[in-house]
């Protein structure tokens, strides 16, 4: 019963969905006003101030022109146009927004999505709590009831009496709140995409993405997978079934369809892929990474990029079966054109560990010949000589 409130919820506020319910007022010079507020403000500005000069802000005006655009095409030119965006060096799914305006994107959410429709779907579940204000009230709730907490360890300490479950109410209770933002928030972007020109239907489609790898992930590192029905008593998120069932249900009664512009998004992508791709095989999860490199094949095929990937996932497991596959990605990644020198390298590392010698020791030899200044040259070498 749990999994469809929900969808009651959204049925609710989006009855008349056809019609296109409509938005909340949006008010884009919204300035603090009291205590919490200032405090907020001017913490989120601080650090905003320090991400400018990270060195994991991806510092290039195409890809953040590129983000900024899905972004405004989901939500309004209105609304977008006082965001500042930050797209980040970080190999996971992740967005967030700040209450004094700044969002930043990160690299691993980039990897994952399949099209601009499911990053709008993203970006826009971002802004929809941006715009709600949730920020703010989530830190009132939360200062609330840890204060609460306190004087009741305090006073529990003096009476001599039990206060764990009174504690534990109080953090249920924040963190079911939070709950219902993510709830609030899922509704509204779903409002958003009704008016864009990306599907509905994308915000459900992003949510079974993120089920299946949770299940590889799962697989990878020999459990069983399972997609819980109901959210957990700490859990901040509905579940993600949950999500892809009611947002389903949801963009099927809207009715409202559209280009979720994959091929756009996969041409953008396409020159940061390999710096996505290395993050994310560095994250040592086999079964996930396994699962996003089949996927973005299953839309744009094996191409030199995901073959190379596929091959560092292998190396890096280090079976001796997984070296044998390892060795044939790389190859296959040659064949289609890939042509990074280090191809050539982790492949004679392959098929030396696996003791074809000979094989390794022509694969390191060109290596070496397209690279000769390489900083590992010496050790190359040394390797070819055993």
């Amino acid at each position: 019963m749990a999994r469809f409130l929900l969808a009651a919820a959204g049925v609710a506020l989006l009855g008349a969905a056809p019609q296109r319910a409509p938005l909340p007022t949006y008010s884009a010079a919204y300035e603090p006003r009291t205590v919490d507020e200032r405090g907020m403000w001017m913490e989120a500005d601080e650090q905003e101030r320090r991400l400018r000069d990270s060195p994991l802000v991806i510092r290039d005006e195409g890809l953040n022109r590129y983000v900024r655009g899905v972004l405004c095409r989901t939500v309004g030119e209105e609304r977008c146009n006082t965001v500042r965006i930050y797209v980040m060096e970080v190999p996971a799914f992740n967005a967030m927004m700040a209450p004094n305006g700044s969002m930043t994107v990160w690299s691993g959410l980039l990897l994952r999505v399949q099209n601009e429709g499911e990053l709008g779907a993203v970006l826009g579940h971002e802004f929809a709590h941006f715009e709600l204000r949730h920020s703010l009230r989530g830190f009132k709730k939360k200062r609330t009831a840890s204060d609460v907490g306190a004087w009741v360890a305090v006073l529990g300490g003096l009476a001599n009496t039990d206060t764990s479950f009174i504690q534990l109410a109080l953090i249920g209770s924040m963190f079911k709140f939070d709950r219902e933002q993510e709830q609030a928030a899922d509704l509204l972007a779903l409002q958003y995409l009704d008016r864009s020109p990306y599907p509905s239907s994308a915000a459900s489609e992003l949510w079974q993405h993120v089920m299946g790898e949770a299940d590889a992930t799962a697989v990878g590192r020999g459990r069983k997978p399972k997609q819980r029905y109901t959210a957990g008593f700490f859990d901040t998120h509905p579940t993600e079934l949950n999500r892809a069932l009611t947002l389903g249900a949801l963009a099927a009664k809207s009715g409202h369809g559209g280009d979720a512009a994959a091929t756009a998004y996969r041409a953008a992508i396409a020159p940061y892929l390999p710096l996505f791709l290395k993050g994310q095989v560095g994250l040592n999860d086999f079964g996930g990474s396994e699962y996003i490199l089949s996927l973005l094949a299953k839309n744009s095929g094996w191409n030199g990029d995901l073959l190379f990937a596929r091959g560092e996932l292998y190396r890096l497991r280090g079976n001796p079966r997984d070296l044998v596959s390892a060795a044939q990605f790389y190859g296959e990644a040659i064949k289609s054109g890939y042509s990074a020198p280090e191809v050539h390298r982790n492949l004679g590392l392959s098929l030396l560990r696996s003791g074809r010698g000979a094989d390794a020791k022509a694969a390191l030899t060109e290596y070496l010949r397209l690279k000769p200044d390489a900083a590992d040259a010496k050790t190359i070498s040394s390797l070819m000589q055993n």
